[in-house]
């Protein structure tokens, strides 16, 4: 489907969040991730980052891209910190497939923080 470029799949929702076609609240941006605030909070700290460039999910993205994977875990750290959650512990989501939970099917980090969780999650 997509390269390591900045491609863009014109009906995904957070393709045309990155292309800023589609509002949202965000919180931090870098070259190749975006992270914006989730319209459906489960933590009071609940920040998707996305790549900018589509890649269906986290083994497309492990696959398809040389340190694209790293820059969005640092993205994540990068949130956890500037939300104020860093030092009390957040926890990092990717959901990869209908199976585990994945509704966009562009890959995403969920940081969730801001209160005790649980384990098992769910």
């Amino acid at each position: 489907m997509a390269t390591a470029t900045l491609s863009l799949v014109t009906d995904c929702l957070f393709c045309n969040i990155a292309a800023k076609e589609i509002p949202a609240e965000i919180v931090l941006e870098t070259e190749r991730a975006l992270a914006f605030r989730d319209i459906n909070p489960q933590a009071p700290t609940h920040v998707l980052v996305i790549s900018k460039a589509h890649h269906e999910n986290a083994a497309a993205l492990a696959e398809a891209d040389d340190g694209l994977a790293d820059d969005l875990l640092k993205a994540c750290h990068a949130v956890a910190v500037q939300e104020g959650v860093a030092e009390s512990g957040y926890r990092v989501v990717l959901n990869t497939g209908p199976g585990a939970g994945q509704t966009v099917f562009h890959v995403h980090a969920h940081v969730l923080g801001g209160r005790s969780l649980q384990w098992p999650p769910g």
